[in-house]
């Protein structure tokens, strides 16, 4: 028996968007379990912060791929946390870098990502925006 979101076709967007929140999953998943088994007394807030960051993507991409069955209010959320989460570490580690003695993955608003973890729930609520407008599968 097949699921019903496994029946809606996946747009582009939808597919580029699902494709980085696995990777950032476990990018960030990865990065934070090394660092928090092998350097924890180094910079634990930044180690924590980016667990932290991978469970965000974690429940993001579940949340984008519930949104594509009309199932749009966890993902708004969702997004929105990441996004204040991306703006208020990268805010605390320019305004407070002792804080942050290594790197999270959302310090310097993503800079050791390229900008993606910054740019990633912008593009996610954009294409929320437009699943909302025009329905499921967009």
């Amino acid at each position: 028996m097949t699921t019903p979101d496994a029946t809606v076709p996946r747009s582009g967007p939808h597919k580029v968007l699902l494709a980085f929140y696995a990777l950032f999953t476990f990018a960030a998943g990865a990065r934070a379990l090394v660092q928090l088994t092998t350097q924890y007394d180094e910079a634990p807030v930044a180690y924590w912060l980016s667990l932290a960051a991978a469970v965000t993507y974690a429940l993001g991409w579940y949340a984008i791929r519930q949104a594509s069955v009309g199932r749009t209010g966890f993902a708004s959320v969702m997004l929105w946390i990441e996004l204040a989460g991306v703006l208020t570490v990268g805010t605390l580690s320019l305004v407070e870098p002792d804080w942050f003695p290594d790197a999270s993955v959302w310090s310097d608003y993503g800079i050791g990502y390229g900008f993606v973890p910054a740019v990633l729930p912008i593009a996610g609520l954009f294409w929320l925006r437009r699943q909302k407008r025009s329905g499921p599968g967009a």
